[in-house]
């Protein structure tokens, strides 16, 4: 067995908008390709550690998808902020976040 590698915790805030013309949808976010239901608000997730990492999250209604970003994290990003769009055929946003509640070493 090989020794697993380093990862490290990233935050991501999830913002939906204050009026939008869907109701009911949750995002979810694709890391090393694998989709995760998520909530909206705060929440870590883990990745590696010395890695480039490409971060995506889109809303679904099953319909289509909508509100789709990607980021590709830094090894040195440790928190980021994903905007979700207020009519269902626009895109998202995903931006580094301008401060991080979560420790530095």
């Amino acid at each position: 067995m090989s020794a697993e590698a380093p990862s490290r915790r990233i935050e991501l805030t999830m913002h939906k908008p204050w009026f939008a013309l869907y109701a009911g949808i949750r995002p979810t976010l694709v890391l090393a390709g694998r989709g995760q239901p998520t909530q909206w608000g705060l929440g870590t997730w883990q990745v590696p550690a010395d890695e480039t990492v490409t971060l995506g999250v889109f809303l679904f209604n099953r319909l289509w998808r909508f509100g789709q970003a990607e980021h590709t994290l830094a090894p040195d990003d440790l928190a980021l902020e994903y905007r979700a769009p207020a009519l269902p055929f626009l895109p998202g946003r995903i931006r580094p976040a301008p401060h991080s509640r979560a420790p530095h070493a």
